[in-house]
This record gives structure tokens, C-alpha cells and sequence, in this order.
């Protein structure tokens, strides 16, 4: 476990909504996961539509997301944007609980060591419960849950004190979008750990919400089943971020067309 992570500036890559997203599949993203190693920080994003159509109207936030190290399509329409360029071993998307069970999976072979970071009161220590049932001998170094709020430069520095004390591989954050890319991108480094920005991986995962059917997320509508099961929350989210995805979509074939 001593090696450190293979560099990730020779992987392919295509732009889309000024996002360069990392051009491979399922199975080639947790392979670049588990190269994990505590002492080596990585920064690691999934973009979607909406993580998309925000990075279109802040450049700090998209600023953010190209600084990562890997950036991992996690949408149906990102994966297929990543195949019409010519990217073919994108056949599916990289979605994050997929993702995150996988590298938990297979990380046990390797020894890999999980620091739990996000979601609501709770959340994290059954999150790690159920992991612990689903993967014997998986090891969680540690769970937080920190305050729904922006946390202060004093918080900020003790949180990542006190997971970098656990010595973990990878540290999967749950704070919701934009939160938890902007927590990665300021503190992977300080971390010192492959830190990953995972989504509602958190809520799904734990039981907390319910994850939309196979049969949906094989059509790309979990939107739809998401939208239909908290529309308060997320209609803003889906009608209006999609609808600027698209956008961006049509002014990158307007700009490729005139190149």
C-alpha cells in the first residue's frame, strides 16, 4: 500500500458545459478509485446535468471542478455526450452509489481504509452499518456529520484534522451539490486522502430515501422518479438545471461545428 496513485493527466477527456469530464466507464472508475492511498491527496467529482448546468453559470464552481484530478460522468446524457465524441467505452454512466459500492467491495482486498463524510443526523454512522453488514471486513475509519451550513475556517480545519487522523484512503462526502464539490476541491489536499464528492450516495445507500427502480435508472428517468418523490425540493433542480444543461449542449455543437 505504499505506492501512490498513477497520474491522471494522460487519461482521455472531453469538454462539455466548459467541464472536462474523465472519458471512462463504470469499471475503469473504480479502478482509478481504489488506486487510493492515505498520504496521496485526489480530488474527485461526479457530474451530472445539474452539477453541469451550475458549472455553465459559476465559473468558480466549474473553475473548481476542472481542478479536480478525475471527474467522472454520472448522468445518462453526460455519458452519452462522452460516446458521441467518440469515447465508446462510455456505455453507461458512472453512478455514484454504484460507484461507491463497488470500490467498497473491492477495496477490501486491497486493505483500503473509508472516512464517511455528510449527510443529515445519522446518516453517515448507519450508512457505515450497513456497509459493515453488506461487506465483512470492510474498514470505516470514522463518520461525521457536519452542520447544514458553510462551516468556518476555524470548523474547516479541525474537520479535516480530525480525518486526517484516521488515516483513511478515501474519504466519500455527502453534502449535496454544489456543497460537497466545493468542500473536496478546498480540502482534498489538506486531507491528504482520494476524496470523493458522491452525492445522494448517502441517503440511498443507507435507506434513509428511497432510490428511484433499475427499470428508470436504466432509461435515465430517475430524474423523473426523483422529481415525482420530492418535487419542493428538487423541481428547480430538474426543470430549470436540465433545461440549461441542454443549452449548454446545443452552444458546444454550435461552437464544434465551427471549428
Amino acid at each position: 500500500m505504499s505506492s501512490s496513485p498513477a497520474s491522471t493527466a494522460t487519461l482521455p477527456t472531453f469538454t462539455t458545459c466548459g467541464v472536462r469530464v474523465t472519458a471512462v466507464g463504470p469499471a475503469e472508475a473504480c479502478d482509478l478509485i481504489l488506486q487510493a492511498r492515505a498520504g496521496h491527496p485526489r480530488a474527485v467529482h461526479l457530474c451530472n446535468a445539474y452539477t453541469l448546468s451550475l458549472a455553465l453559470r459559476t465559473p468558480a464552481y466549474r473553475a473548481a471542478l476542472n481542478a479536480g484530478d478525475l471527474r467522472f460522468a454520472d448522468g445518462h446524457p453526460v455519458a452519452a455526450v462522452g460516446r458521441r465524441l467518440g469515447h465508446h467505452n462510455m456505455h453507461a454512466r458512472v453512478y455514484g452509489p454504484d460507484l461507491m459500492l463497488s470500490a467498497i467491495d473491492r477495496g477490501r482486498e486491497h486493505g483500503l481504509r473509508h472516512f464517511l463524510y455528510g449527510g443529515g443526523p445519522g446518516v453517515a454512522v448507519a450508512l457505515a452499518e450497513r456497509l459493515g453488514q453488506m461487506f465483512p471486513g470492510v474498514q470505516i475509519v470514522g463518520t461525521e456529520c457536519p452542520p447544514f451550513r458553510p462551516l468556518s475556517a476555524d470548523e474547516a480545519t479541525a474537520a479535516c484534522r480530525r480525518i486526517r487522523e484516521a488515516r483513511p484512503d478515501i474519504v466519500w462526502v455527502g453534502l449535496g451539490t454544489p456543497r460537497q464539490d466545493e468542500f473536496v476541491a478546498q480540502h482534498s489536499g489538506g486531507i491528504d486522502a482520494t476524496v470523493v464528492a458522491i452525492g445522494a450516495a448517502f441517503d440511498f445507500l443507507s435507506g434513509t430515501k428511497r432510490q428511484a427502480p433499475l427499470w428508470s435508472q436504466r432509461h435515465g428517468l430517475e430524474w423523473a422518479f426523483r422529481l415525482l418523490t420530492e418535487p419542493r425540493r428538487l423541481w428547480k433542480r430538474y426543470l430549470i438545471g436540465n433545461s440549461l444543461f441542454l443549452l449548454g449542449l446545443a452552444r458546444d455543437a454550435l461552437t464544434r461545428a465551427r471549428q
